[in-house]
């Protein structure tokens, strides 16, 4: 029989999700067969699925089979790793996240940011994700140093109507000359597996049953021969969707070897397509990041420069090209 107690990482949590993550491995149907049972007990009691923990409360859970630990299987740790912080306080951290870097474990993967902040900072009572950013896209992620932090700022980011206090704003550099007049994509997207089982993103009909809307707006900040930069916002979070998107209206994401012009991509990493310069990563970079900070209502904006190889590109692009930028960042 093991017991816990509840500490300041998990107040305010509701049961199922502290079992699920202290679980792991354990079937999320096991979970909720062991809570309904009534053999997990909150304080001697039996409790529901969506019980809120309090402090110091003692969580009683039944023998499971959980999945062995990564010590248990040989793999080696995550190693410690710090990562540029654009802001901190004792409620959040803003990192910018550099290209290739995934946010978290999983899926082929053996650990992400989140696993090697984690053990930069063993001291640290919590640390989680507040939202993601793909493997591929650099620039600013947000962590959550409490869980109070952490499940308001994850209230803003659900925010799709009314009043959004989140705003998220991307540079992208795609292939081909983007229509100035082209400023709103308002496209359903469906998120399916392929049949080699890798997680992709499809533009849909607005009356697809599957579809999700979907909205991003784009301007253009500047046209190069072959290329025009973007400064992209979304309305709405959904997985790749600034890459589906841009895709849709023919113009793919420079770089991006999921949804992407791959011959463009091999030319580019290759120094061919743009002579001076390899590139070999998605241009997608998330520069601006303002939100209201959980605790004091404050708004706060981010912002992350592109990276040193993102501006050796267009440096290089605005060398071999005479058109004039159409307009400039905020």
């Amino acid at each position: 029989m093991l017991r816990v107690h509840v500490d300041e990482g998990s107040e305010g949590q509701r049961l199922d999700n502290f079992l699920i993550r202290l679980l792991k491995g354990v079937p999320k149907t096991h979970v909720y067969r062991v809570i309904r049972s009534g053999e997990v007990r909150v304080n001697k009691g039996r409790a529901s699925a969506d019980t809120r923990l309090a402090l110091g409360d003692e969580v009683r859970v039944p023998p499971v089979r959980t999945a062995p630990s990564a010590a248990e299987r040989g793999d080696a740790p995550a190693p410690a790793r710090e990562f540029p912080v654009v802001f901190e306080d004792e409620h959040l951290i803003a990192i910018d996240k550099p290209a290739g870097v995934a946010v978290h474990g999983g899926s082929g993967v053996s650990f992400g940011v989140i696993e090697q902040l984690r053990q930069a900072r063993p001291g640290a009572k919590f640390l989680e994700l507040v939202h993601r950013l793909d493997k591929e896209t650099s620039g600013l992620l947000l962590i959550a140093k409490k869980r109070s932090a952490l499940l308001a700022m994850q209230d803003q980011f659900r925010q799709h109507t009314g009043q959004k206090t989140i705003a998220k704003t991307y540079s992208a550099l795609v292939l081909g000359r983007w229509p100035a007049a082209k400023k709103v994509i308002d496209v359903a997207l469906h998120k399916y597996l392929s049949a080699d089982g890798e997680r992709r993103v499809r533009a849909v009909d607005a009356d697809d049953a599957d579809g999700r809307r979907s909205i991003t707006l784009v301007r253009v900040l500047k046209s190069f021969a072959g290329y025009s930069l973007l400064d992209v916002t979304i309305k709405t979070g959904r997985t790749h969707q600034i890459r589906v998107h841009l895709l849709h209206e023919g113009h793919a994401i420079a770089g991006d070897d999921k949804y992407g012009d791959f011959p463009a991509n091999r030319a580019l990493a290759r120094g061919e397509a743009v002579p001076g310069v390899r590139f070999d990563r998605m241009f997608l970079h998330a520069r601006r990041l303002q939100f209201q900070h959980p605790a004091s209502g404050e708004v706060i904006e981010l912002l992350a420069p592109l990276p040193p190889e993102c501006l050796a590109l267009l440096h290089q692009l605005n060398q071999q090209t005479t058109i004039e930028p159409v307009a400039t960042p905020p």
